[in-house]
C-alpha cells in the first residue's frame, strides 16, 4: 500500500493541484489485475485511466504513464487558455 502511496504521489511533478487521488484494484483476475486511477485536480476535474497488466505493479506503472499524459495535456490546455 505505501509503494503505491509513494507511486501516486509522484505525480505532483507534473501537475501540483492534485487534490484527491483514489487507486482501485480488481484483483478478480489474479493473472491479470486489474487497476483504476482516478485524479481530482483543480480546477474541478477529474482524469481517470484505466491498466491491466500481468502483475499488479505493472498495471500500476502503465496507469501512471497515461495519468501523467493526462496531466501534461491538462497542464497545456490551462496554460494555453490563459495565453489567449
Amino acid at each position: 500500500m505505501e509503494k503505491i502511496q509513494a507511486k501516486v504521489e509522484k505525480l505532483a511533478r507534473f501537475y501540483d493541484r492534485i487534490s484527491s487521488a483514489e487507486v482501485v484494484i480488481d484483483l478478480e483476475n489474479r493473472n491479470n489485475p486489474a487497476l483504476s486511477l482516478l485524479l481530482k485536480v483543480e480546477p474541478k476535474k477529474e482524469l481517470i485511466v484505466q491498466a491491466q497488466a500481468g502483475e499488479l505493479f505493472a498495471s500500476l506503472d502503465e496507469a501512471l504513464k497515461k495519468m501523467e499524459q493526462q496531466l501534461k495535456k491538462f497542464k497545456e490546455k490551462l496554460t494555453d487558455s490563459r495565453v489567449e
